[in-house]
């Protein structure tokens, strides 16, 4: 039925909102953090659908997880794969607000 809608939705998990983020966001840069899995056609394709706006271009990056310790255990975070969503002139995304 709505398997079109949840298949954006598992291509997007969350917007990232950091200062970098928020720097870019000036300049027409949404970044998201997205399923491994998922390729620039399949974020493209979900941010247009969810967020009715135009895309320009998707780039992409894994960020490796690093090795840590907690309380003198060592264990190491997962990795995770960013998008960084270039939308046309004109168009806009408001991350703070839910969806």
């Amino acid at each position: 039925m709505s398997s079109a809608k949840e298949q954006h939705y598992d291509a997007i998990v969350s917007p990232v909102i950091t200062e970098k983020s928020t720097i870019a966001a000036e300049h027409n840069q949404i970044v998201f953090k997205v399923a491994n899995d998922a390729t620039k056609p399949q974020i493209k394709e979900a941010v247009e659908a969810l967020f009715n706006v135009k895309v320009r271009a998707v780039n992409t990056l894994v960020t490796k997880g690093k090795n840590k310790r907690f309380r003198g255990r060592p264990y190491k975070r997962s990795d995770v794969k960013k998008a960084i969503v270039t939308l046309e002139d004109g168009h806009s995304i408001d991350v703070t607000t839910g969806l």
